[in-house]
């Protein structure tokens, strides 16, 4: 079966192979840069960024994509949306996905700026209303999926559904690991697919070695769905931080810089997302996929793409 043709408006990456855009620095310009580079979509997560930090970011994975097409996530929950998004814009970048509640201002902006906006979807009603006010494709994102979660329904279930209803490019995210994993979305009827946990488990991916330890030591057991102070529930890697918060014993936040636009404060969630990525993995949040625990090897994003193109191939 031959890879799809994916295309985001005029975007056309040589591979639909999508790199997620974790927040708080998870994925930034060495990791996106890589990826475009190899042939896919690399993107910034945004979220949990200043503004001058996501213009460094774009400028920096610029350099290193060769041409490729970078990105950024932003998530609507977060009080800066419209400023990064913004800023985003103003940098040139390629295109903006964005999830975490909807926006209709961002398609309008999109519109102006000449950037497509990819809408990060759970259901059919979401994705209509996407391609209504403009979107250019969908990520149709199951509850595999690690970080916050839209839907408790699998991303082989959604894909099928929101495929039959929408004109747009739908692009399977949830779960994602395998080449194999890969044809199986596409036989469903994605035109692509979007990775992240993978691609934590990348050389150039910037986070700490204990949090990739987390990941490679992780166990299918040990990955669970917990509570998020942004109102979805998470998906995450079992630890003691977690199994705090499963008692109700999560640590209160001790000061609060508002960077959500609603938030429980049942505890501070960049606080814990940020700690673990600085190597603090007790005392804070891995947010991870389902399926983290059959990644065995950290290694180059373009060895990653040799490996993902021959499973497809195999499985096809």
């Amino acid at each position: 079966m031959k890879l799809p043709e994916l295309r985001i408006g005029d975007l056309k990456p040589r591979f639909p192979i999508i790199q997620g855009g974790m927040a708080v620095r998870v994925s930034t310009a060495s990791l996106a840069g890589a990826v475009a580079k190899a042939g896919g979509i690399g993107l910034i997560g945004a979220t949990g960024m200043t503004l001058d930090e996501l213009r460094e970011e774009i400028r920096k994975a610029r350099a290193l994509a060769g041409g490729g097409i970078i990105g950024v996530n932003i998530m609507y929950a977060a009080r800066q949306f419209a400023e990064l998004v913004q800023t985003a814009i103003s940098e040139g970048i390629d295109t903006i996905f964005t999830g975490a509640g909807f926006s209709r201002d961002i398609f309008r902006w999109g519109k102006e700026s000449g950037v497509p906006i990819v809408s990060i979807v759970s259901s059919v009603k979401a994705a209509r209303m996407a391609e209504k006010f403009g979107a250019a494709a969908v990520v149709a994102e199951g509850t595999e999926a690690g970080g916050h979660l839209g839907t408790d329904r699998s991303v082989k279930e959604i894909v099928p559904e929101i495929k039959e209803k929408v004109n747009i490019p739908v692009i399977a995210a949830g779960g994602i690991v395998s080449g194999q994993d890969m044809a199986d979305m596409v036989k469903l009827g994605a035109s692509g697919v979007q990775m992240a946990t993978r691609f934590v488990l990348s050389e150039e991916c910037s986070v700490s070695d204990k949090f990739k330890q987390m990941y490679l030591q992780a166990k299918e057991e040990d990955v669970v769905v917990i509570k998020s102070p942004v109102g979805l529930p998470g998906r995450a890697i079992k630890n003691p931080f977690v199994e705090a918060l499963q008692k109700g014993q999560a640590p209160e936040p001790k000061e609060c810089e508002g960077c959500l636009k609603a938030c429980s404060r049942e505890y501070c969630i960049m606080k814990a997302l940020t700690n673990s990525r600085d190597g603090l993995v007790n005392d804070g949040v891995v947010f991870a996929g389902k399926n983290v625990f059959k990644i065995k090897d950290i290694l180059p994003v373009a060895e990653i793409f040799n490996r993902l193109l021959t499973e497809y191939a195999a499985a096809t």
